[in-house]
């Protein structure tokens, strides 16, 4: 009883840990310049598959602009990734046909 305990206390440290691992940091390049709005936001997220490959071999590429204006480029790169991969209304739609 006394090591499953243990277990179960070592087993929550490392998550708590791993999950302060994900906290975001300061932004080093706020304030910088001009930031990505909603028309980069789409494209970052049209070519996000062909910029994954070519981040794997480039360092000085990267998938996500830090550099933006918040929620519009963010809305921008997810509606950007949907028209790339199709969105998910067709799935939908085939299923209610059947």
């Amino acid at each position: 009883m006394a090591i499953r305990r243990l277990l179960i206390i070592v087993g929550a440290f490392v998550l708590l840990a791993m999950a302060a691992g994900c906290a975001a940091g300061p932004n080093p390049v706020q304030g910088a310049g001009e930031t990505a709005g909603f028309w980069l936001g789409f494209w970052h997220g049209f070519i996000a598959p062909v910029t994954l490959i070519v981040s794997f071999f480039n360092d000085q590429v990267s998938i996500y602009e830090v550099h933006n204006n918040g929620g519009w480029y963010n809305f921008g790169f997810v509606f950007g990734a949907s028209v790339f991969f199709g969105g998910g209304g067709g799935a939908g739609a085939r299923a209610r046909r059947r």
